[in-house]
Parts: structure tokens; C-alpha cells; sequence
């Protein structure tokens, strides 16, 4: 079968019309996601001024991380930063000694 110049250009016409649906059928959908997002999101200078929601945190572990603890162990001094391992060497230190019978 032989397709007609009249038939091509049928063809050509039925999918541009095609097209034309398509690309209207995505910005409507588009625009009504867009909408349903903008019903539930909260703007950010709502929760900021009126409830006063702080917007970052700082962990415990970050807010003195200069903080120094010299330790002297076996007469050398040793500078830590954290403070748990320098009061657990420093207990040790003095459970050493009470054994050793200082």
C-alpha cells in the first residue's frame, strides 16, 4: 500500500495535534502538583518569627572541640582534647598509684 501525500500529511497533523494533548496534559498536572506542594509547605519565615524554631542545632560533641586537658603519665605531659578520655586516663593515673602503693 502506497501512502498518499494527502495520507503523510494526515499523519503529520494527527500527531501534532497528539502532541499538543500531551504537552497541555503535563502542565496541567504540572500546575496542580505544584499547588498541592504549596498548600502543605510552610514558609520558612513563618516557623522563624512566629513559633521561633531555631534553624540549626550544635551537637554536644562540637561545642568545645579546643578545649585542652593536660594529662602526665610516666612523667610526660600529654594535651588531650577530649574530656572523657582525660578524666578516664587521669582516674587510672591515681588507681595506678594506689596499687603501686604511693
Amino acid at each position: 500500500m502506497a501512502c498518499t501525500e494527502a495520507y503523510k500529511e494526515h499523519i503529520m497533523y494527527t500527531f501534532h495535534g497528539f502532541c499538543k494533548v500531551v504537552i497541555h496534559n503535563a502542565a496541567i498536572t504540572a500546575w496542580r502538583d505544584q499547588q498541592r506542594r504549596h498548600k502543605r509547605e510552610i514558609s520558612l519565615e513563618y516557623l522563624t518569627e512566629e513559633k521561633f524554631y531555631p534553624l540549626g542545632t550544635t551537637d554536644e560533641y562540637f561545642t568545645a572541640p579546643y578545649e585542652k586537658y593536660p594529662v602526665t603519665i610516666c612523667g610526660q605531659t600529654i594535651i588531650l582534647t577530649n574530656g572523657k578520655l582525660a578524666s578516664a586516663l587521669f582516674k587510672f593515673r591515681f588507681d595506678e598509684q594506689a596499687y603501686n602503693g604511693r
